[in-house]
Formats: structure tokens, sequence, C-alpha cells
């Protein structure tokens, strides 16, 4: 992907600030990683085959901040060689600058750091079922579905599709119905240990030593024009270890 130095992306940011923004926090970020706690991967091969634009990435959710953080490490590092490793940092040098994530508005706009973390790629959408920490019903905005659409039609686009850090609960209907409109690759991820790791945020480290783990699965096989929302978002449950069944599993791994 060739760039001309003050050219902008799709969304009128400047690629040479974005890159200088990933560079910077992901030498401050590393060490979260690979340092601090250590980041076991799995699957990471998988990145580098994927085209250049409409792939989707869909995981669970354990923090705000870090976990988009750590899934950048991972594919910068995977498409510069590395196999399920980000030893070596210097794979932030000439990071791929089409990565985008959906993160809630009011999340974004939280903050001086949040507002920056947003020029890194964040496709902003209002949440239609929670507000300011309360809980709310309001229609779709079509310019948020048509901003993600945007997004995959330049790259690739990472969402949690439970809209929330809390494990188990619902998948939200919006991302079958980005999945059907799109037709993105769908490519699953699980994630853990950055609860035990990190504050909410994802900002400060609440516990070093910790065992994190990315595990990158295949791309999930859906029937766009059959398969109905309620099959899509059961098979989302399933990929990224979500499915209220998994609860049992889990309880007893502890």
């Amino acid at each position: 992907m060739k760039i001309k130095i003050f050219s902008k992306n799709v969304f009128g940011h400047y690629y040479f600030l974005k890159r200088w923004i990933i560079r910077l926090f992901g030498v401050i970020s590393y060490r979260r990683y690979n340092g601090f706690n250590t980041l076991k991967i799995e699957g990471s091969e998988i990145i580098r085959d994927l085209p250049e634009n409409n792939v989707l990435f869909i995981s669970n959710h354990q923090t705000y901040f870090a976990d988009v953080a750590a899934m950048i490490h991972v594919f910068n590092a995977s498409l510069k060689g590395r196999v399920d490793s980000i030893k070596n940092s210097g794979y932030l040098w000439n990071p791929k600058l089409n990565i985008y994530y959906i993160a809630a508005s009011e999340t974004m706009k939280s903050g001086l750091l949040p507002k920056i973390f947003a020029y890194v790629g964040s496709v902003s959408i209002e949440r239609t079922w929670r507000n300011s920490g309360k809980d709310v019903k309001r229609q779709v905005k079509f310019s948020d579905i048509k901003n993600i659409g945007t997004a995959l039609n330049d790259g690739w686009v990472i969402t949690f599709p439970q809209g929330t850090t809390k494990p188990f609960k619902p998948i939200r209907r919006g991302t079958a119905h980005i999945i059907k409109t799109y037709k993105p690759i769908v490519i699953p991820i699980v994630i853990d240990g950055f609860r035990r790791s990190f504050d909410k945020k994802g900002l400060f480290i609440k516990k070093k030593g910790v065992n994190q783990s990315m595990t990158i699965k295949a791309p999930l096989k859906i029937d766009y024009e059959n398969e109905s929302f309620s099959e899509i978002i059961t098979k989302i449950e399933f990929a990224i270890e979500q499915h209220p069944s998994f609860i049992k599993v889990r309880s007893a791994q502890k």
C-alpha cells in the first residue's frame, strides 16, 4: 500500500500522523505484551494470507484499548514475517495503516488519550443500547453503518460484537447486519488475560507476570445470502467462545 507522505485516508486523517502515533504508542505499549507480561499467540500465519481490504475481525472484549493495541502489534508483526511472535518491535516502523476498529463514540470522546487513539483508526458509533452508563433504546444511525462499510472497503476492521467488556453477554445484532450487508471475510479472535493484566480501560497495568493469550482462527464459513441473523450470531458466539455453553468449560478450568 504505497502512500504519499501528506495524503489522507478515507476519514480525512493524515497518514504520516497516524503512522507516527502508531510508532510512538506501539513502542510505549510493547513491554505490556513482551516484558511486564507475555502474550502467547496462535494462528498469526492466517494474517499474511488475507486480502488488503474487506476483512472483519470479531473478538471477545476485555479492556477498552489494550485489546486493540495488542491486535495492531500482532497483525503488523505477522505481516513482517513473524510467526506467533512480536519479538523485535521493528515491525512498527512501517505499520499497516488501513486497520480500523469499531468503538463507542462516548468512549473515544472521554479524554485526550482516547481522542488520540481515535486517530489511529476508530470508527466511532453511537451505541443503541447504552449511553453514559444508562440503558437506552434508539435506532441505529445509517451514517454509522455507512462508515463501517467505508472502513471495510478501505481495509481491515476490528469489532467486539458483544459491545461490552463483560464476558458471555449477547452478541449484538448489528454485527450480523454488517456481515450480511458487506460480505467481508470474517476472522474470529479469542483473547484472554487482558482483564487480569490491565484496568478496565486498558491504560494502566494492574498486575505483572500475567500470561495473556490471543488465538486467531480460520475464516468463518458464512452463507451471506441464506443464513439468518440468528444463525450468524450463533456462529459468532461459538467462534469467539462466548456461547453460554462455554461458561461451564471456563468454570471447570479454574
